[in-house]
């Protein structure tokens, strides 16, 4: 549950909490991923470390989100708010262009990191800026789910392969091959005990000392990205698949209602009408 907030150097961030379910591992995923791309030239919003004091939330109504704050004292994670961003949604992918190669260049990154959480249907990608006279660019967002070795370290496994057919931008028929030739000889120790070096101690926990687990995210890393023929993804199905699937989940979701819930209309993914408030105005 994170929150949109304004900070002391009039700067507004969307704020990912250390108290969140997810914990201070997804927030360690944030940096990592996020700065790492920054350094492979792709468009991610600045990070900044919030320090911050729950007695602002004081009047928040909420029990749930009072309790998120109490439990967030001290250092949190923002994200640099991107203004008017619109969510890059099926419907918006339609019309929308992306080139071969920044497709491949995601989608190994998403690969490296084990990020499986860009897919058709959430993205986490943002459209910005959607107005003035600078053209519109995917930027990448939420890496929290990403790094899933960190999870379990001694089932690490630098070379295993996932299964990102369905990936938000699969159906751009990314370049990964490319991109990897591309990225990969970028992707040093040097670079990545950079990337890692952005963590606080504080979050780092898993091992005797913080510099003991940021050893242990370069020498994954590393390996994986010298094991990248194990796991480049390049099995991504067609526009014509991807719809045929997507009427197939459907069709068996309609199957299992009940009688009752097959006359309601579906308007999954549909824009929502828009009101006509004249009638109101006279």
């Amino acid at each position: 549950m994170p929150g949109v907030v304004e900070a002391d150097d009039l700067g507004t961030y969307v704020v990912k909490f250390t108290g969140s379910a997810q914990g201070r591992k997804a927030l360690v995923a944030e940096v990592i991923v996020g700065e790492l791309a920054r350094a492979l030239g792709l468009r991610f919003p600045e990070l900044v470390l919030v320090h911050f004091d729950p007695t602002i939330a004081d009047t928040e109504p909420h029990q749930e989100v009072r309790d998120l704050h109490a439990a967030s004292h001290g250092l949190n994670l923002g994200m640099d708010y991107l203004p008017g961003a619109r969510d890059f949604t099926p419907e918006v992918a339609e019309a929308f262009p992306v080139d071969p190669l920044e497709a491949g260049r995601i989608v190994w990154l998403d690969a490296l990191t084990v990020n499986v959480d860009r897919t058709v249907h959430s993205s986490n990608l943002m459209v910005w800026p959607t107005f003035g006279t600078v053209p519109p660019r995917l930027w990448l967002i939420d890496h929290g789910a990403a790094l899933v070795f960190h999870h379990r370290w001694d089932g690490a496994d630098p070379e295993k392969a996932y299964d990102f057919r369905h990936h938000a931008l699969g159906r751009y028929g990314p370049d990964v091959r490319a991109a990897d030739a591309e990225l990969a000889p970028r992707v040093t120790r040097e670079l990545l005990r950079s990337v890692v070096a952005c963590v606080p101690d504080a979050w780092l926990t898993d091992f005797a000392t913080p510099d003991a687990a940021r050893e242990a995210y370069v020498d994954h890393l590393h390996a994986r990205v010298r094991a990248s023929a194990a796991w480049l993804p390049t099995d991504f199905p067609a526009r014509e698949e991807l719809a045929a699937e997507e009427a197939l989940r459907a069709a068996r979701t309609q199957e299992g209602r009940p009688d009752w819930l097959k006359r309601v209309p579906d308007l999954h993914g549909k824009p929502a009408a828009e009101q006509d408030w004249s009638v109101h105005l006279g």
